[in-house]
């Protein structure tokens, strides 16, 4: 039995607001009591199976470093290996099924998330990577379901996308999943990040390895769960705990590696490129490189911006979820006449934001996901407070004995190519240069050069003629542009994300351009009647 399958259309997950006497404020609190009051043990996934290895490591909140969440169980070489035999042994089976039942194990995550896991997979984000319930919710809960419903859609429209036939033929087009395994390695600050990479290439068949970061696990582990609750047959998607050069070791060398999904550093994405570079003879096929990585993403302000609407802006763009997203407002360029008024509100709106756990509702800001991103964002902070041309408009001051926290803080500096308005910091750090309005064009153009990144940026302004001007000007700055809006919070479906120069490959995460990276497309001619002498009209003799 056989048909032309049509998947419900999406509609993105509503955000549920957790205020005071609501259900999912219970749920909630009731998730995040129940995880604290355990000590889990974490295996690695590979091939169905749990593997523990017996080398521990200890996960604790950022937040309260005190408290023992978990510990995981961390692999080496033969685990990668492991992974690499499961993912293969499986593919034959995974990619010959048809495509509306691998979806349906998607969808059917999907639904989980929405409903019955929502409150422990937000709560397991909250505990291990310090977010505030707002936060989480937008990103494990909503921005995950999103992925899942979306990606199933564009998946099927790329299916069904086939080309013209002339007389007397069937052209068709056939999606075929890439030869090999796909490698996604993902990062700390997004679980929904974390569970579309491994999950986008295996919706069109592919097979998977997948590494979080280790400071990710805890909320992975709950994913992981929830993939196989949904019917995941094993295999499809491995789930390993190894160093990065260890994983790196094994997987850029094996002929039957086919693709990376990479969210992280570009450091990191450009090394990862040139060793696949270097082994491109050892493969079977040419690698698929898929990649997200930094930005220094700014937001730019004309003389015409309504103040108050900027200085929010600025204050959610640079300090939600401590400014550690790729997208985070961390530059700023505002006009003279402005600059006064703005301050003002942002240090308003600062004197009332309280910093601690997120288990506490209030918090606005919580901790820093470890010691070492502490260290390296208070040196800038360190750094910043004894530099000339630099003031310190707010903050500065942190605090790492009892978890990692930093104060948002702000810095004006008359140098528009001081190291904090040109280096990612991934922390609560906000650099303002304040210019003269009459330079508005000159700004652009120096907020286009200061950056090797390319991933977001605002601009905020009323006068139409400066709209039209600094889209035109910042057109390669940043591939999530943003008109009267802070610089963060793409949706799926709605702002397709990603950039380019520095920041990535572009390929959209949360689009069908990225869906179309995981497939390798086969053109199917068939003739109905074919020719039966080879001479053609034009031989005849006249």
């Amino acid at each position: 039995m056989s048909g032309i399958f049509t998947l419900p259309i999406p509609k993105n997950e509503p955000v549920l607001s957790y205020a005071p006497g609501t259900p999912e404020r219970a749920a909630l609190k009731e998730a995040l009591r129940s995880l604290k009051s355990q000590e889990l043990d974490i295996p690695m996934i590979i091939g169905g199976q749990e593997v523990r290895t017996g080398q521990v490591v200890r996960i604790a909140p950022p937040h309260e470093l005190s408290h023992t969440l978990g510990y995981f169980h961390k692999g080496g070489k033969e685990e990668v290996e492991q992974a690499i035999r499961a993912a293969l042994n499986a593919k034959e089976a995974w990619e010959n099924m048809a495509w509306e039942q691998r979806l349906s194990i998607f969808l059917k995550a999907a639904e989980l998330i929405a409903g019955p896991y929502r409150a422990k997979l937000n709560a397991a984000t909250m505990l291990g990577q310090s977010k505030n319930v707002f936060q989480a919710e937008i990103d494990s809960a909503c921005e995950m379901v999103d992925f899942l419903r979306f990606n199933a859609k564009f998946a099927e429209q790329i299916y069904r996308e086939q080309p013209e036939s002339a007389a007397g033929m069937w052209n068709r087009m056939e999606h075929r999943p890439l030869e090999g395994f796909i490698f996604a390695l993902t990062p700390f600050n997004f679980t929904s990040i974390a569970g579309n990479l491994p999950t986008a290439p295996a919706m069109m068949g592919n097979v998977v390895v997948w590494k979080p970061a280790e400071t990710q696990i805890y909320s992975a582990h709950v994913l992981m769960e929830i993939f196989r609750k949904a019917g995941l047959p094993d295999g499809v998607i491995n789930l390993i705990f190894v160093d990065g050069p260890v994983a790196g070791e094994v997987i850029f060398s094996h002929p039957e590696f086919a693709g990376l999904h990479f969210t992280g550093s570009t450091a990191t994405f450009q090394h990862l490129w040139r060793t696949i570079g270097n082994n491109i003879d050892r493969y079977k096929y040419y690698p698929r490189i898929v990649g997200e990585t930094g930005g220094k993403d700014f937001v730019v302000a004309h003389a015409s911006a309504d103040a108050k609407a900027l200085a929010v802006a600025l204050v959610r763009g640079a300090f939600e979820y401590q400014g550690q997203k790729c997208s985070a407002a961390s530059r700023a360029y505002i006009p003279a006449n402005l600059w006064e008024e703005v301050k003002q509100y942002m240090l308003e709106d600062l004197a009332s934001m309280k910093m601690g756990s997120p288990e506490d509702f209030t918090n606005f800001i919580n901790a820093v996901i470890d010691e070492k991103a502490f260290n390296k964002i208070t040196a800038y902070i360190d750094a910043a407070k004894r530099a000339p041309h630099v003031e310190l408009v707010a903050g500065g001051n942190y605090d790492k004995s009892k978890g990692y926290f930093i104060e948002p803080t702000i810095l004006r500096t008359d140098d528009p190519m001081y190291t904090t308005m040109c280096e990612e910091i991934f922390g609560p750090v906000l650099t303002v240069y304040v210019y003269q309005p009459e330079n508005y064009e000159d700004t652009l153009s120096l907020v286009n050069q200061t950056s090797p990144y390319g991933l977001t940026g605002a601009l905020f302004a009323q006068d139409r003629y400066a709209i039209e001007l600094g889209t035109k000007k910042l057109r390669h700055a940043a591939g999530n542009f943003y008109i009267n809006d802070k610089p963060t919070g793409a949706v799926v479906g709605q702002q397709p994300f990603g950039g380019g120069r520095a920041s990535g490959t572009n390929d959209k995460a949360g689009s069908i351009l990225n869906l179309l990276r995981w497939v390798s497309p086969r053109a199917i001619k068939e003739t109905f009647v074919p020719p039966v002498d080879y001479r053609y009209p034009f031989m005849k003799e006249a």
